[in-house]
């Protein structure tokens, strides 16, 4: 069921829906209900409230709260998991913006109507707008990790992935192989064709991401802003061994942010490591979790 900002002045008053009530659990099923509540972005929810903190994940470029849904819900065995869809992505609010700032303030208006505190994962852009709702509304945030990204800028950009679903031509598009074989005739590599294939939306004719907004932002997605803020919770830095997102060099201005901070690698998983190694990935979220 597909509820619309029109007829949602009734969740006031049911916080059975705006905490996560039977109506609201997905697991790994395709969901029966996207909940849209005034703007606030569309979340997916795994499990129910027990006496731990809820989890909040949250995706990065080019995701969705699905692509989370085996890891939300391995990890819902033991407390209550909620995995949203960024600003200008999936199912959440199509906006002409997207700053940190924003997607920090965003995540804050979902944990506030969970209770007004979470344990949160941010992935790459979700990590970095988990790192900035940490400095923001410092209370909102138990334990934090961040999967393989640091409080810093990056001098590569992701606009070619852009440039590369722009091509793709949804006239000749009726299922998902058919814009996976455009995509690589653009030089993406197969394991990111059946990542940004993910935000199909066949139907319409084009794509669940706002790719022109993206666009517009790539500089600001790629940067971190400058504050001097800092937060004093419980931080896991856990990151790929193969990858070169989080180096040493980052480690000074991340514990200027994060003096609590603690940094682990998995072997073998680059910047995908939830991916890659998905036990792994489990094992060591779950440890720092319930330390």
């Amino acid at each position: 069921m597909f509820e619309t900002p029109q007829i949602l002045s009734h969740l006031k008053q049911s916080p059975a829906l705006l905490n996560g009530g039977a109506e609201n659990r997905f697991g790994l099923a395709k969901p029966c209900l996207r909940v849209y509540q005034f703007g606030m972005l569309n979340f997916l929810t795994h499990g129910s409230a027990t006496d731990k903190t809820p989890l909040l994940i949250v995706h990065g470029l080019y995701g969705s709260a699905r692509n989370w849904g085996v890891i939300a819900k391995r990890l819902s065995d033991e407390r209550q998991v909620i995995a949203v869809d960024m600003r200008n992505h999936g199912q959440s609010p199509k906006t002409s913006s997207h700053t940190y700032i924003e997607l920090a303030d965003d995540l804050a208006e979902v944990i506030a109507a969970h209770g007004g505190k979470m344990d949160v994962i941010g992935h790459s852009m979700g990590g970095k707008a988990a790192m900035m709702l940490a400095l923001r509304h410092p209370e909102a945030i138990g334990r934090l990790i961040v999967a393989d990204i640091a409080p810093v800028s990056y001098s590569h950009s992701q606009i070619k992935f852009i440039e590369a679903m722009r091509s793709v031509d949804f006239s000749h598009v009726e299922r998902r192989p058919d814009a996976e074989a455009q995509l690589a005739e653009a030089g993406v590599e197969p394991a990111l064709q059946s990542f940004f294939t993910q935000s199909l939306d066949i139907p319409n004719k084009g794509w669940k991401l706002n790719l022109e907004t993206l666009a517009k932002h790539m500089p600001d997605i790629m940067a971190f802003p400058k504050t001097g803020a800092s937060w004093d919770g419980p931080v896991l830095f856990l990151s790929g061994g193969e990858s070169d997102y989080v180096l040493r060099e980052h480690r000074e201005q991340t514990q200027a942010h994060f003096p609590k901070a603690r940094f682990a690698k998995i072997p073998g998983a680059g910047h995908w490591l939830h991916a890659e190694k998905p036990r792994e990935f489990e094992a060591n979220a779950r440890a720092f979790l319930n330390a």
